[in-house]
Parts: structure tokens; C-alpha cells; sequence
């Protein structure tokens, strides 16, 4: 309980947008240094509320479509969808506590 799940073009309905509840999802990139600063952050929220919402990472190198269907401009975007709707977004490396307001809500 409590890690991340990397996520694909693929898998992006089944486990984002069908999910049963709130996903996080973090458009992320091999070569963005403030990715590299949320990905711990974010593993520490997986296991502190692991029972209350997902948290995913979509490489949007590999995995284009579905940046572009969200229109990510910049990364690290961390994106809330409940519901199959994204409801709350923010952009580039945030502190924790903000991170779980985030998360928050959408509870």
C-alpha cells in the first residue's frame, strides 16, 4: 500500500478515469528537475492516504496522447481527476503541504 503507479496512453481510462476514487495524477519527463523533487513527495502521500486516493505518473515522452488531451503545457502537472473529470490542477514543484491540499480537494 501507499507507492505510485506508472500509467499509460493505454491504461489512462481504466485507471484514471474509471477509477473509484480521487487519482493524482503526475504528468512527469526523464529530464524535469523539479519532477525529480515532487516524485519523493508524492511517494510519502501515497502512503499517508493510499486509502483515500490514488496517486499516478504518466511520462508524457512516452505517453504523449494524453498530455495533449489535458493540454499539459509544462512539467511536473499535477492533476486531481474524481470521477473521470479533472477538478483541480497545479503546475511545477510545490511543497508537500500544498500537494495534500491539494489532494484534499477533491476528497
Amino acid at each position: 500500500m501507499g507507492t505510485t503507479k506508472a500509467v499509460t496512453d493505454k491504461s489512462f481510462v481504466a485507471d484514471v478515469l474509471q477509477a473509484d476514487k480521487p487519482v493524482l495524477v503526475d504528468f512527469w519527463a526523464e529530464w524535469c528537475g523539479p519532477c525529480r523533487k515532487v516524485s519523493p513527495l508524492l511517494e510519502e502521500i501515497a502512503g499517508e492516504m493510499g486509502d483515500q486516493v490514488t496517486i499516478v505518473k504518466l511520462n508524457i515522452d512516452e505517453n504523449p496522447e494524453t498530455a495533449r488531451a489535458y493540454r499539459v503545457m509544462s512539467v511536473p502537472t499535477l492533476t486531481v481527476f474524481k470521477n473521470g473529470q479533472p477538478v483541480q490542477s497545479i503546475a511545477g514543484a510545490k511543497p508537500k503541504g500544498e500537494l495534500v491540499k491539494l489532494i484534499q480537494s477533491a476528497l
